[in-house]
């Protein structure tokens, strides 16, 4: 998000949100150690799905994406 143009004001903002987050799980009532998340999207934030769609661009810059479908063969129920 560094990378992005948006206003100071608005990259503190998400640095202040993103930091010092973590997550246990709980199993079978054994709950795991609590440990922070150092990347990821938060789940179930309203900033989530924008912070999933800047992060998962990166994976898909530089690369040549093809597309193909065939239903010919293909049987609906």
């Amino acid at each position: 998000m560094a990378q992005l143009d948006i206003p100071d004001e608005v990259y503190n903002w998400l640095v202040s949100f993103f930091h010092d987050h973590s997550h246990s799980t709980q199993y079978l009532g054994v709950e795991s150690s609590v440990l922070g998340i150092t990347a990821s999207v938060i789940q179930g934030s309203a900033i989530g799905p924008a912070s999933f769609v800047v992060g998962a661009a990166d994976l898909t810059s530089g690369n040549l994406l093809v597309k193909y479908a065939d239903n010919k063969n293909s049987e609906f129920i």
